[in-house]
This record gives structure tokens, sequence and C-alpha cells, in this order.
């Protein structure tokens, strides 16, 4: 440990990022991230916390957000459209610059989610995640564990393309555009007002279903 290094430098060194700290106890005394420790003191580092009451000790994130939105760096396509298709508010680009993500992060209150640990590092960040997994089906499930969001699940009710809130459509409304065969077999429909794409119970909506399960018994 260099005597001049902050305690938030010594902390990811060892790969944590800040924003996955909320509290920081040296030698049981609640300390910030400017804190300089001095050699022999022990530091104890707590997680952002979701129901621990910790209202006595020096809080070094804000409180926690209820409404969990998200924003993904350019490698977490996949991860996006999951996340879509479970309902959360899930913003995405595909290429996308360090500046534009943590600007969106910070404007629109989203937890960032990469596997950047550079990026995570930035003090304008609050909210973040650093992904410990690079398997899509995996990531989805570590971000359910993490933040606990098994029962927030509304599955079916974004757009998995671009973000849109989907919305119920009569078959009447749309029928010009679809498929002949989805046209004979299919009655319910939803659509997106964005960018107008047609949702229907498909050929895959068994293996979607199973997704969704999956990760609603993700936290037991």
């Amino acid at each position: 440990m260099v005597p001049t290094q902050s305690v938030k430098d010594v902390i990811e060194s060892y790969g944590v990022p800040h924003t996955e700290v909320d509290a920081i106890l040296v030698d049981g005394e609640s300390v910030d991230f400017g804190h300089r420790p001095a050699a022999g003191e022990r530091i104890s580092v707590y997680p952002v916390f979701e129901s621990f009451d910790i209202r006595l000790l020096l809080r070094l994130r804000p409180e926690p957000l209820r409404e969990t939105r998200f924003v993904l760096d350019g490698h977490l396509g996949k991860l996006a459209r999951r996340l879509r298709l479970f309902g959360f508010d899930s913003s995405y680009a595909r290429q996308p610059a360090d500046d534009d993500l943590v600007e969106i992060s910070v404007a629109e209150r989203r937890i960032l989610l990469t596997r950047d640990r550079l990026l995570l590092r930035r003090r304008a960040v609050t909210h973040g995640y650093l992904l410990r997994s690079d398997q899509p089906r995996a990531q989805v499930l570590e971000v359910v564990r993490r933040f606990q969001l098994a029962e927030s699940i509304t599955p079916f009710t974004r757009c998995v393309a671009c973000n849109g809130v989907l919305e119920p459509v009569e078959k009447a409304d749309i029928e010009h555009r679809l498929p002949p065969r989805t046209r004979q077999h299919y009655d319910e429909f939803r659509t997106c007002p964005d960018c107008s794409r047609d949702y229907w119970p498909g050929a895959h909506h068994a293996r979607l279903e199973r997704m969704v399960r999956e990760a609603r018994s993700a936290e037991a």
C-alpha cells in the first residue's frame, strides 16, 4: 500500500469498482473515499445494501435506485435484449463513447453495466456494476441476483429491439404487415409505438418463457 493512496485507490487496486461500495470501516470507524489509511489499519468494505440498515454509517453511494434502469456498454447487446425481454428499461447503443455512457448513467439515473473496470473507476459514475461473466445467459442471472429483481420481472412488455414499452393492438390494425402463417394462427398481438415492431406468442415463446422462469428462480 502506497502511503499517499486514498482508500478508494486501495479498494480499486484489488479490482473492486467504487460503484459497488456503500460503506467503508477503518478500524471500526466509518470513513469516506478520501481517507488515506496508515500501515496496520484494518479496512472493511461493504457493498451497496438494499435492506440492511446502515443509517449510522457514512454512506458512500446515493440511496439505491428503487426504479431500476440500466445503461449497457457496447459489448453487452445480448444482455440488453434479455433485460428488455424481462421488462427492464435498458438503454443500449452498439458503439457508445465512454463519456456518453457516463453521461446517460448520471443524467438518467441508470445503473451502468459493463465489463470494463476502468469505466467504473470514473468518479462521476454513482451507480454501476462490473459483470463477472462473459456469457449472456449467466450475465442476466447475475444482474437479477445482484439487484434482487426476480419479483420485478414483467416479461414481454418491452421491445427487445429499441426498448420501447409495448402496447396491445388489434389484429385488424396490423394484419396488412403480418406474415401469412401468423395471420392464420395467432390472434393476440402487441406493438412497439416507437419502432412499429410487432410481437406475438410465436414458435420461440416456450423457450422465452423458460428463460423467464429461470430468472425468477435465480434468487432462490
